[in-house]
């Protein structure tokens, strides 16, 4: 059932658009563009550790098998439980169901941050376990001292690409406390909720990121033990 309770707020059409649908569909395109150039970025960082991965596979398939893919697991179920909720609360908005709105977007940004959790615990055992680039001690069983450079390599993207996927999540993260906040005041109804759904697609993209990253990083040659 929808709430009816008059928005505090109303946001008049733009002076550029003729009709609210031009300005939405304006909105689309922009952020569809923004997301090809984040795919760009995204697919540089995957072009090299597909370059990398083939010039030293037996290292980075080694390497790969000191992942928890445990943790990359309950990680990846915890975005699909947000993707899900994500959807929820866009169909919220276009029903114009302003506590639902809110509620889906607050379980949106709670596995957010558990995913955030997650990935820090496990930044943090591969630190105890000298398994960061650069750190003194650094030793990954399994391969040879005069290899061991090509392990760091593996690491150093590991940590970039990671660090990147989780630098968005925090982005992410502090939109959907915009949202919230705005949802809140009762700004998105069923004939504007723009916002939502442009953050939507944002969250999908961000999740679908990681969707590449854990077969990538923690599953593939899982068969060469260490």
């Amino acid at each position: 059932m929808a709430d009816h309770t008059a928005p505090v707020e109303t946001l008049e059409l733009r002076e550029q658009f003729d009709t609210a649908e031009q300005q939405k569909d304006a909105s689309t395109l922009g952020m569809w563009i923004f997301l090809i150039t984040e795919i760009m970025f995204f697919g540089g960082m995957f072009a090299a550790y597909t370059i990398y991965r083939r010039a030293y596979f037996e290292v980075f398939a080694i390497a790969s098998t000191s992942l928890n893919e445990i943790i990359g697991a309950a990680n990846t179920g915890i975005l699909l439980l947000s993707s899900f909720t994500m959807v929820m609360a866009v169909r919220a908005s276009q029903l114009g169901q302003r506590r639902m709105i809110v509620l889906f977007l607050i379980l949106t940004l709670i596995f957010g941050a558990a995913f955030l959790g997650v990935k820090a615990y496990e930044w943090n055992e591969k630190f105890e376990e000298h398994h960061i680039p650069g750190q003194a001690g650094f030793h990954l069983e399994g391969v040879a001292p005069g290899q061991q450079g090509h392990a760091q390599l593996f690491f150093s993207l590991y940590f970039a690409m990671t660090g990147l996927h989780a630098l968005h999540m925090v982005i992410g993260a502090g939109m959907l406390c915009f949202l919230i906040w705005e949802a809140r005041k009762g700004v998105y109804t069923a004939t504007y909720n723009t916002p939502v759904d442009m953050i939507g697609l944002y969250w999908h993209f961000v999740d679908i990121i990681w969707i590449f990253l854990f077969p990538l990083l923690y599953l593939i040659d899982r068969h060469l033990k260490v």
